[in-house]
């Protein structure tokens, strides 16, 4: 299966990769490292897993970074107000379903192409965000939101283990459940979904609320790292998401990808650049192999669709004549 082939040259990729930094730069495995490396990466793993769902349905998402810093502060807000975590976490996913469900409406019900939405409302609401809030970052925290009010050195473990069920879960429910493989089928081919009696317009609008609160969580992960929120949280994070959901074989038609392909994109992009630092490199290497991995990646899925059209056409052409 070509989603397949594609997770296992990521792992090859990867293992290459850790080969040269192992010979190169031993020190880029030391555990401060590998954790903060994964502290960084732990918010982008997490929306990618929304973006998935958005992706496979044929749509993308480009307010992401503006939806997670709405409800980064949001979380700040209501953390302050009740000195509860929990309702802060509540209050940071709502927002994100709801804004997500702005877009998914427009998307679904409207018929509007969804690079058009998302971009005119990841605008929006940046700017929104940045009218209400002055610019201002969101200060004097109470002492239990931050690292949940664990030991510092306990919250990765909470983070990882939070991490690995939203996955698997959601991994789950996509293999096992009907509600899975309507998103598939809705993304393989929007009409023969209809046909078959799924509700395509709804399950557009589903997986935007879910991309939405899945970035909820991310920015509340994200925010208890800290002792304050800034107003700009989540520049340039939509690009790392798509980015390596694209790389980890989702295809941007829609119809194909994993979330272990996600996850194996993000662990490689996220990677490069703290490798490019330990290996000497100049840091404004790490747009461009970014970059050359994303057209790479590409560029595959495209010949691999041609391949496929052509072999599909050849045996539509009926023999000729003996």
């Amino acid at each position: 299966m070509p989603g397949r082939r594609r997770e296992v040259t990521l792992v090859l990729v990867i293992a290459a990769l850790a080969a040269v930094l192992a010979a190169l730069a031993p020190g880029y495995f030391a555990r401060e490292n590998l954790g903060d490396l994964f502290l960084a990466n732990m918010p982008v793993l997490v929306v990618a897993i929304g973006m998935t769902l958005v992706i496979l349905t044929g749509n993308i998402d480009i307010s992401a970074g503006s939806i997670f810093a709405i409800c980064s502060v949001i979380a700040g807000i209501v953390a302050k107000s009740s000195g509860s975590v929990m309702l802060a976490g509540l209050a940071a996913c709502f927002t994100g379903a709801l804004l997500g469900g702005v877009n998914g409406s427009l998307v679904a019900y409207l018929r509007m192409p969804s690079i058009v939405v998302t971009l005119a409302t990841m605008v929006a609401l940046r700017d929104a965000l940045r009218w209400w809030t002055q610019g201002a970052w969101v200060q004097d925290l109470p002492r239990g939101f931050q690292w949940f009010g664990l030991p510092q050195a306990a919250y990765p473990v909470v983070a990882c283990v939070s991490v690995v069920l939203l996955q698997s879960i959601t991994a789950w429910i996509m293999r096992n459940v009907a509600a899975g493989r309507a998103v598939y089928a809705t993304g393989s081919n929007d009409d023969a979904a209809r046909l078959a009696g799924f509700d395509t317009a709804r399950i557009k609008l589903a997986v935007f609320v879910a991309a939405g609160a899945f970035t909820g969580v991310a920015a509340l992960l994200n925010s208890v790292r800290f002792n304050q929120i800034p107003s700009n949280a989540g520049l340039g994070l939509e690009m790392k998401v798509i980015a390596a959901v694209i790389v980890g074989g989702a295809a941007i038609r829609g119809g194909e990808g994993s979330f272990t392909g996600t996850l194996l994109g993000v662990v490689l992009l996220g990677a490069i650049g703290p490798a490019l630092t330990f290996l000497g490199v100049s840091a404004y290497w790490e747009r461009a192999l970014q970059g050359a991995i994303i057209l790479a990646a590409v560029a595959i899925d495209a010949l691999r669709e041609r391949r496929s059209f052509h072999a599909a056409t050849a045996a539509a052409v009926p023999a000729g004549p003996a």
